[in-house]
């Protein structure tokens, strides 16, 4: 049975400011960086990654960085992985996603953020099929996936078939996905381990 150790990247500056990010360039905070090395700590107790498979953003790249120099292992950058588009909301804080007149918390995964936004289930196709492709070339190796809230959220309705209504995973949180030669066996959350 393999395991992907999917984590979201630690607090950036637009965590800190409860804010969506404007650039991809953003990075982790001081506090974002202790939040990494303690689940580094973590994962090299409970697993043992072949690898690690990171978003391109700035903030998902500095984690995987921190976590591959603790780890031992090399890092592959995905695109695909890469935080959803909130369009015309970037820069703006998260409250603002709701004060859309179309934002429906009952069915938050259709919603599209305006001006070139995703749904979540845009997301949820893009990135389940980065994982689907990891998963496949796994075995039965660990891997630690790193990401962003919102894709792992769309990551966990790839697996489970269910949205996981307003549960966004903290910074540096981990959701670990089981696997027997790439066919999804269960999720949980890797926090509670």
């Amino acid at each position: 049975m393999g395991r992907l150790v999917l984590i979201r990247h630690g607090e950036s500056e637009g965590n800190r400011e409860q804010a969506f990010t404007r650039t991809p360039d953003v990075p982790l905070t001081e506090d974002g960086r202790s939040q990494v090395r303690a689940a580094a700590d973590a994962i090299a107790v409970l697993y043992r990654p072949s690898r690690i498979v990171s978003s391109p953003f700035a903030r998902a790249r500095e984690t995987a960085a921190i976590l591959a120099e603790r780890l031992g292992v090399p890092v592959v950058v995905e695109p695909d992985l890469r935080e959803r588009s909130y369009g015309e909301l970037a820069g703006q804080p998260y409250a603002a996603a709701r004060a859309c007149a179309d934002y429906d918390p009952e069915t938050y995964w259709l919603w599209c953020p305006p001006g070139g936004g995703e749904t979540l289930v845009e997301v949820a196709a893009r990135a389940g099929a980065v994982l689907d492709r990891i998963a496949a070339e796994a075995g039965g190796d660990d891997v630690v996936v790193v990401s962003h809230g919102a894709v792992m959220m769309a990551l966990w309705r790839h697996v489970t078939g269910d949205w996981r209504t307003g549960k966004v995973s903290r910074n540096a949180g981990i959701v670990v996905v089981e696997h027997r030669d790439g066919v999804y066996v269960s999720a949980r959350d890797g926090d509670d381990a």
